[in-house]
């Protein structure tokens, strides 16, 4: 085993060459894991080893970044050992002390060790240790090579570092832009578009190619005047006063293919340390279901309101009469005027039975007592109660023998049948009115069909909406919308399915599917 007093003249030319490559990838390498590779090559090359390690002091304590020539039993037993707790705290000549201690031991004597420790900033980020036969033997000279060695060694890896956590933060910046549901919008001081999201690519239906680089003006036009001062023009009055001044603006959004879009923008001020204007983050919101909710709304609040209206004043206006003193009714008067109060107090007490069913459906669902059911009995029941209110109209029950007994709520799916046979009872003006039924081995089928005028093409994908009412018949029939919504309901909570067969002039026909 050799031991050298100091390093050799031509030795020291060959470590500023290696000052001189640390310098290079300082500024041209940038991945960690090959920028460590190529240190500790250099490393131990510099310094005669046989083998080296980089250990990088982590938040969680010391860990083996990088490796040469190193025994894998031996790597296996550092790499925890420099996790342990005790390790963690330990500082970079304890460290040292201990490697040197540990190499020693496991070589029987024969490899000693040296290391260099990575700081920067008066902060210590890691260790180069190498294995060699021989001694630290180093001159004045030879410490300070060693120690520019390290530093630059330091920068290099502090650098990398830095722009791993820069990858590692666009990247996630680039993800959480991507799934994002909101459209997302970044515009320059001068107000230019300089990313874009597939959100919002999807929500104007144009390429990301189409809006990078557009100025918002081309790519946000309002197809009428939004509810808020548009970016422009607080832009204009000098926004944003403050960092946290942010905008919102709601209006309808103009798009290459009709229709506009709803959208509520949120417009978000980012200020350099100038108090200047960097950038604007633009936050693009589908409202339609906002604008749908709120429709709903004023809808339901409308034909409630009128709903009710009219069977309270018949209600009021027969028993004012009735109370009056001053004329004396006969029974058959008093008869047909209770008969009318109990009918329309009948119709408030079912629309507010809807209303309540309609409220658990939001709520999260209806319950079902389910029990065998007999689909032909249920017809029958339906068909006796309604036979006596219209002797314009006949309804007849068809069912084929032998059908089969379901599974189901009776009172629930007797409920469909009803809605279903009232609302042909409001829209076909007379006519038959028929309940029919069918089975297949995997399936019953429940139909209800009338001789009445069909329904519009137009209003045939939203009949099962809720409040939805067709715009021709909303004046001729009572009603709030909600028979067919709670049949739907009703029937896909057994695991079923409903649908309307209808051709205007010939009739509609609704039909509703069940398990067997």
């Amino acid at each position: 085993m050799s031991i050298v007093p100091s390093m050799l003249p031509d030795f020291r030319v060959r470590q500023r060459d290696y000052l001189l490559e640390i310098s290079r990838l300082l500024t041209q390498e940038l991945d960690l894991e090959k920028l460590l590779a190529r240190i500790l090559r250099f490393s131990i090359e510099m310094l005669a080893g046989q083998a080296g390690i980089i250990a990088l002091k982590l938040t969680g304590g010391w860990k083996v970044a990088a490796a040469h020539g190193i025994a894998p039993a031996f790597l296996s037993y550092l790499s925890p050992l420099l996790a342990e707790e005790k390790v963690r705290e330990l500082d970079v000549n304890e460290l040292n002390r201990m490697l040197k201690e540990l190499t020693y031991t496991a070589s029987m004597g024969l490899l000693n060790g040296t290391g260099l420790p990575l700081s920067t900033r008066g902060q210590v980020i890691g260790v180069i240790f190498i294995f060699r036969n021989y001694p630290d033997v180093f001159t004045p000279n030879d410490r300070v090579l060693l120690q520019s060695f390290a530093d630059q060694a330091a920068i290099a890896v502090l650098n990398a570092q830095l722009y791993g956590q820069v990858t590692f933060e666009k990247q996630r910046l680039d993800a959480l832009l991507e799934s994002a549901a909101d459209g997302i919008l970044i515009l320059d001081a001068a107000l230019n578009i300089e990313r874009c999201n597939g959100a919002f690519e999807k929500m104007l239906g144009q390429n990301r190619d189409e809006i990078i680089n557009k100025n918002h003006s081309e790519i946000i036009k309002w197809k009428k005047e939004p509810q808020g001062s548009t970016l422009e023009e607080s832009v204009a009055n000098g926004w944003p006063l403050t960092p946290n001044a942010t905008l919102y603006v709601e209006g309808d959004l103009e798009r290459p293919l009709p229709p506009p879009l709803p959208v509520g923008i949120t417009y978000a001020p980012l200020i350099d340390e100038e108090g200047k204007l960097r950038n604007v983050i633009l936050s693009v919101r589908d409202i339609t279901h906002f604008r749908t909710a709120d429709e709903i709304k004023a809808t339901f609040i409308s034909i409630v309101s009128h709903e009710l209206r009219t069977p309270v004043a018949l209600i009021k206006g027969y028993a004012s009469t009735l109370r009056r003193d001053d004329a004396k009714w006969d029974k058959r008067t008093i008869s047909d005027s209770l008969a009318v109060i109990e009918e329309e107090a009948d119709r408030l007490s079912k629309m507010v039975d809807d209303l309540l069913d309609a409220s658990r459906l939001q709520a999260g669902g209806l319950s079902l007592n389910q029990a065998d059911v007999s689909l032909p009995n249920l017809g029958q029941r339906v068909e006796a109660r309604f036979s006596s209110q219209s002797p314009k109209h006949k309804i007849i029950t068809d069912f084929p023998e032998n059908f089969p007994v379901i599974l189901g709520d009776e009172n629930r799916l007797e409920q469909v049948v009803s809605n279903l046979v009232s609302n042909a009872l409001k829209y076909a003006s007379e006519g038959e009115i028929k309940i029919s039924g069918s089975f297949t081995p995997e399936q019953v089928i429940v139909c209800v069909s009338d001789q009445g005028p069909g329904i519009d093409k137009r209003d045939l994908p939203h009949i099962f909406d809720r409040f939805y009412r067709s715009t021709s018949a909303v004046k001729q029939t009572k009603g709030a919308g909600l028979g067919l919504y709670l049949a739907r309901a009703i029937v896909e909570a057994h695991g079923g399915r409903i649908w309307a067969d209808s051709a205007v002039g010939s009739g509609a026909r609704i039909c509703f599917s069940l398990p067997r």
